[in-house]
């Protein structure tokens, strides 16, 4: 039912709440023959994370949390 979080770790994803210190956001991830959203926070150390930017999930939280990190410098 649920994915293991070795599946998760290391997909992309694309922001489509605001991710931030402080701020819980939201992803989009392809997973599953389909995609699903997940509540996000940022990796620590890493700034806001505005809507569109493309993430890479670093850490899974089940069911439904994430941990993103962006997935291109600039």
């Amino acid at each position: 039912m649920g994915e293991r979080g070795g599946d998760m770790v290391g997909l992309p994803g694309r922001v489509t709440g605001t991710v931030g210190p402080g701020l819980v956001g939201e992803v989009i991830v392809r997973i599953r023959g389909g995609a699903e959203h997940f509540l996000a926070h940022p990796v620590q150390g890493t700034g806001r994370l505005a809507v569109g930017t493309v993430v890479t999930v670093v850490e899974y939280l089940p069911p439904r949390t994430v941990y993103v990190m962006a997935a291109y410098d600039g």
